[in-house]
């Protein structure tokens, strides 16, 4: 009997969408197979996730993740489609669906995705776009398996460069903001511990009043800005500094990176 899904290549992503399909109930553990070819790696996932098959080569299966480095990604598809696969989810950046079509010939329906690292913790963004034979099951299929990690969007491929510039690099941008709000608690005199843990609570508790008050950005900060407080003073001194123009400006050159590399 075969796999409903085998994920190749077991490192963190792929661990992190085997736990939050097993978390999801998306599937039994005897269902799941993740192909690992590191044998420390191989052992580290057979005791965290007793019941999955870990192993070498890609069992019989009706479908596959590729998890692998981007140049692997051609071989770890074929893999896949001659394991019997109809389905392939790729969440390698920078490799087309053309390029998994042409690995895998036909008959094999092709989504790419763009995931981020919260996927990690189980508040991943992710975006898919389907390939040529890739219809509405297969990107429901798709959506289906990254949703246990997250929340998923569709897009048309064009737009994966984009996706890959916010939200994927994204994370980046939210650390280096933390870091430089825990060195300025730091500086205005409290000690770097109570700054820290000031800090990430506040970066938390500002997401879940975004994901959760159905109000936007703009009228949530309005809501916090006192006419000629002190908000309103820390407001004009970042919009003077260029706060707003910069994360445009790293978005737009993660962006064209990003095209960069998949040309």
């Amino acid at each position: 009997m075969g796999a409903r899904l085998a994920i190749i290549g077991g490192g963190r992503m792929g661990e992190a969408l085997l736990g939050g399909l097993l978390g999801a109930a998306w599937a039994s553990a005897g269902e799941l197979a993740v192909v690992e070819v590191v044998p420390t790696r191989v052992d580290e996932l057979r005791a965290r996730f007793p019941g999955v098959a870990v192993s070498d080569s890609c069992p019989p299966t009706d479908g596959v993740v590729v998890a692998v480095k981007p140049g692997d990604v051609p071989a770890a598809a074929r893999a896949g489609a001659e394991a019997g696969a109809t389905r392939v989810l790729s969440i390698a950046a920078g490799v087309t669906t053309a390029a998994i079509e042409a690995a895998v010939g036909p008959g094999v329906a092709v989504v790419r995705a763009m995931p981020n690292t919260p996927a990690l913790v189980g508040q991943g963004a992710s975006a898919v776009a389907p390939g040529t034979a890739a219809g509405e099951d297969d990107l429901a299929w798709a959506e289906g398996i990254l949703a246990a990690v997250g929340t998923v969007v569709r897009v048309g491929e064009g737009a994966l460069d984009a996706v890959t510039g916010l939200s994927g690099s994204g994370p980046a941008y939210v650390f280096l903001m933390a870091e430089a709000l825990i060195d300025a608690g730091v500086t205005v005199g409290l000690t770097r511990a109570a700054s820290a843990e000031l800090v990430v609570q506040l970066l938390v508790g500002s997401a879940a009043m975004l994901a959760e008050s159905g109000q936007s950005a703009e009228v949530l900060r309005a809501g916090v800005t006192s006419p000629g407080g002190t908000t309103a003073a820390g407001v004009r001194a970042l919009e003077a500094a260029g706060v707003r123009s910069a994360f445009i400006e790293a978005v737009v050159a993660a962006t064209e990176r990003s095209r960069q590399l998949g040309g």
